[in-house]
């Protein structure tokens, strides 16, 4: 890795928080007739919608809301422009009459947080810094940060140090910060999803660094999703269908610190300092769930469980599948 990490390195760094790991989609030729096919960027990631409507112009309008709709949603939650909202709350500790979107998912996130037992909390953050200064300074030790170090930065961690309603976000502990990139990517992806539906949007679908259908292609077939370990891949190794559902992914090949792969972005805040901090469980997982929130949290969050744990908490989430990569198994979905 480089000893020093510039703006555009860690702008990819957060992308990879996020489980960039989709290769485009690829929907058929077919399925493309008549489509107005919009490509930008979301939170750093590329970002794709193929909008079906009869009316060109009118559909040409809706785009250019949407695009309005995802910078303004990137003025809540990106961390890395300084002026926005999850900036100005990690500066300062607290946030004064904080956006309804930001309480909205800050209250999905209570609800993953709880359900995961702790392991899926954006208040990891401190650590993600902690690790990405040892590794950017100059010949910084493979073993990674010290003891003490990772003490502190775990210390700050912890979901339940987070206050919030409609008036205001207080951290409780000082020094701490907080990091939406395993989330807000899929909040954003629905936020848009639910724009377009309002508008009578049909057989769509929307990359916005995680997937979201609605209804299937215009032919009535459903929509191919191809995944890589990678996006820098050129071809998928798998594909999965959607029909009106979300999908997100998530891997340690995303971003790694050291050149080992021991430390990547998939952190656990409830690691030990001398245990492992990043999940090697898997070369991949991947979320099959109703709403792209959903399917991002928890991509992140299953990352850090082993198979008995994953399949507990899918015991009351029936219309959630996880399909898991391994060396020794290869890629298959997780029965329950």
């Amino acid at each position: 890795m480089a000893n020093h990490l510039n703006r555009r390195r860690f702008i990819g760094i957060s992308c990879a928080a996020a489980g960039l790991s989709l290769l485009p989609f690829h929907a058929s030729a077919a399925s493309q007739t008549d489509a107005l096919i919009w490509q930008g960027y979301a939170l750093g990631a590329p970002a794709k919608i193929i909008l079906h409507h009869s009316d060109k112009k009118a559909a040409q309008a809706l785009l250019r809301q949407v695009q309005g709709e995802i910078a303004r949603l990137e003025d809540i939650f990106s961390l890395y422009r300084p002026d926005s909202e999850l900036a100005v709350l990690n500066r300062s500790g607290a946030l004064v009459s904080p956006s309804p979107e930001m309480v909205d998912l800050l209250e999905r996130c209570h609800g993953f947080w709880q359900q995961s037992g702790g392991v899926f909390d954006p208040t990891i953050q401190p650590l993600w810094t902690c690790l990405a200064r040892h590794f950017s300074s100059d010949h910084p030790s493979p073993a990674g940060p010290s003891e003490q170090e990772l003490q502190k930065a775990l210390a700050l961690t912890g979901f339940d140090a987070v206050r919030f309603n409609k008036d205001r976000i207080v951290f409780t502990r000082p020094e701490m910060a907080i990091t939406l990139n395993g989330v807000a990517q899929g909040y954003i992806t629905d936020r848009i999803t639910q724009l377009l539906s309002e508008h009578g949007v049909t057989n769509t679908l929307i990359n916005l660094g995680e997937y979201r259908t609605l209804d299937n292609q215009p032919d009535g077939t459903l929509w191919q999703i191809g995944i890589a370990d990678l996006e820098t891949d050129q071809q998928p190794d798998q594909t999965l269908e959607l029909s009106g559902n979300a999908l997100a992914t998530s891997g340690g090949a995303g971003f790694r610190f050291d050149p080992a792969g021991h430390f990547n972005h998939l952190l656990n805040p409830k690691a030990k300092p001398d245990g492992d901090l990043s999940s090697n469980l898997y070369q991949r997982l991947t979320v099959v769930a109703p709403d792209a929130t959903s399917a991002d949290a928890w991509a992140t969050a299953f990352s850090l469980m082993e198979p008995t744990e994953i399949r507990a908490i899918l015991q009351n989430m029936p219309a959630t599948s996880v399909y898991v990569k391994t060396e020794n198994e290869g890629f298959h979905m997780l029965k329950l």
